[in-house]
Parts: structure tokens; C-alpha cells; sequence
């Protein structure tokens, strides 16, 4: 028997629960990874509090869309992964379990200098920062605005702006300013106000939008003459109509780019600072923090 995070019903962290079931095992095409550290993800909250989001998902559902770990079992078929290699990979909604059974097309080596923890909550927020990043194509002198941007996907996305040459303004809570200054952005709060204070951080005027907050600072870069083309979100899918922004998320995954941006974070060249860790027992109190919001990077599960 294996544990897996599974929910018979929408609402809050309150419907999480750990459950057994017989072991899953690989087919043909697929690995099975021992999980060592699973990521959260704020969609994944959207999704189990409602069905809207999801509209065609059946219940019950698993948690969880990001994972390291080392594979222990192998499809036939599979040429590109080895028992006893340590991964990190993505999956749909059943990460955060003993055991996750993905395509081998789906994991990434993990690079000798990354702690388990890190590596589990990559998956997902690496590959959207760099395809929300690369939807705006950030260029050398140019100012860009990245909301949320102490959060997981933000920091990273802001980190691959800056990367790239340009100046980043982040909007974020208060008590994370100095942490986005330190790595080199501009901190600027969200809330009423935000045009204001972003005309002031940036007299010269803002050239892209990387938004993983919704539709504040959407309006905010509309309002401010942001080309619309060069405002992208991963969160406010309203916008595509309204304005005519672009949508592209985590979506067009690939096991090459993931390896990549491992490379970077062992590397130290990009920081994902990690928020907070919590046992796969804890997936309750994880979800509680996570859903607070404001946090400085991830919140993991760690599993044995």
C-alpha cells in the first residue's frame, strides 16, 4: 500500500486527506518515482475549492503538480531514465503521494548540487516563469513589471527578466521589499495606489508585464500604456478579451527546459527560496499557509 493526498469534495484544506491504495506501477512508456519532496501550488488550491476551474474533473482528485524523487520502477520502452536515477518531473494532480507513475517524458535529471526540497517544487514554477518570461521576450534596458513577485513563480520570472538585461519592478507585501531589493528588483506595493507608485518607479514607463496576480495589475499596465501584446498572465484569462494580453502559462512543458532551469537554481544563478516545509501528514497545514498568500517562495511537503 502507498499514501496519496486525495479530496471527495470541493472546499478548503479541510477535505484533504491521506489515503491508501495499492501501489501504482509503470507500463510501458511510463517511470514510478519514490517521492522525496512534493511542491504546492495556489492553482491547485483554485481547483479543489471549486469546480469551475476545472469543470470536467471527476472527484476524487489528487494534489499536487510537482515532484522530486528517484526512480524505482521502469516502463518498457523506456530509454531515457534508469532505476536509480533522481529526478524532478511534473505531473497532473497526483504528486503529492509515496509514488507518482509519469510518462518518462516528464522528468528531469536532478543536478547533483540540489537538495530534494528545492528540486520538488520546480517542476511547475520553473517551467511557467520561463514560458510567461519569454511570452513578453524581456530586452536588454527595458523596464519590466512582475507581480507577485516574491511568490514562486514571480521571483522566478523576475529573476529570468533580469537575466535577460532588463530593469524589474515587483509588487509584493511590505515585508518581502528588502529580500526583492537584495536580488537586485525594484519592490513596490500593491493595493490602491499602484499606478502611482509604479509612475514613480518608473518615470521613463514600464515596456512588459509579467502578471501572476490577476486583473489589479493588468489594469494597472493598461492604464499606465503598457502594449497589451506585451503583457502576459498566467492568472487573469479575462484580459485576453478585454485587452488582448496573452494567456500562456504553464502549458508546453518540456523535460529539456526543466533540466535547464535546475541547472540554473544549482547553479545559484536563480534563488527559489523555500517558504516553508511540512511531512506529507501535514498537507492540511501546508494548504492553510499557502493559502494566506504573501509568502517568500514555496511551500514543499517532504515525504521519507
Amino acid at each position: 500500500m502507498s499514501r496519496i493526498v486525495q479530496y471527495n469534495r470541493y472546499g478548503g484544506p479541510e477535505v484533504l486527506d491521506i489515503v491508501e491504495v495499492d501501489e501504482p506501477h509503470a507500463s510501458a512508456g511510463m517511470v514510478r518515482v519514490a517521492v522525496r519532496a512534493a511542491g504546492l501550488n495556489n492553482f491547485d488550491a483554485k481547483a479543489r475549492r471549486s469546480p469551475s476551474v476545472l469543470p470536467n474533473r471527476t472527484l476524487p482528485s489528487g494534489q499536487g503538480a510537482e515532484f522530486a524523487g528517484v526512480i524505482d520502477e521502469v516502463g518498457e520502452g523506456v530509454t531515457t531514465a534508469m532505476l536509480g536515477d533522481e529526478v524532478l518531473g511534473w505531473s497532473n494532480f497526483s504528486a503529492q503521494a509515496d509514488f507518482v507513475v509519469v510518462p518518462a517524458s516528464q522528468v528531469a535529471t536532478k543536478p547533483p548540487g540540489l537538495d530534494w526540497v528545492t528540486a520538488g517544487g520546480l517542476g511547475l514554477v520553473g517551467n511557467t516563469a520561463e514560458r510567461s518570461t519569454r511570452a513578453v521576450s524581456p530586452q536588454p534596458g527595458e523596464t519590466v513589471l512582475v507581480s507577485a513577485a516574491a511568490g514562486g513563480v514571480g521571483l522566478f520570472a523576475a529573476q529570468l527578466a533580469l537575466a535577460d538585461g532588463a530593469t524589474v519592478i515587483g509588487t509584493a507585501s511590505e515585508q518581502n521589499h528588502p529580500y526583492l531589493s537584495s536580488l537586485g528588483l525594484l519592490p513596490v506595493a500593491y493595493g490602491p495606489g499602484l499606478v502611482d507608485r509604479l509612475r514613480v518607479a518608473a518615470p521613463g514607463g514600464i515596456d512588459a508585464v509579467i502578471d501572476n496576480a490577476g486583473e489589479e495589475t493588468v489594469d494597472a499596465a493598461i492604464e499606465l500604456g503598457v502594449d497589451p501584446t506585451r503583457i502576459n498572465s498566467i492568472v487573469y484569462f479575462a484580459g485576453v478579451a478585454k485587452y488582448g494580453i496573452s494567456t500562456v502559462g504553464g502549458g508546453g512543458k518540456t523535460a529539456e527546459n526543466l533540466g535547464d532551469l535546475a541547472r540554473l537554481v544549482a547553479a545559484g544563478t536563480v534563488v527559489m527560496p523555500i517558504a516553508a516545509t511540512f511531512p506529507l501528514s501535514e498537507v492540511r497545514a501546508a494548504y492553510e499557509l499557502l493559502e494566506t498568500r504573501h509568502l517568500r517562495g514555496k511551500v514543499v511537503l517532504t515525504l521519507p
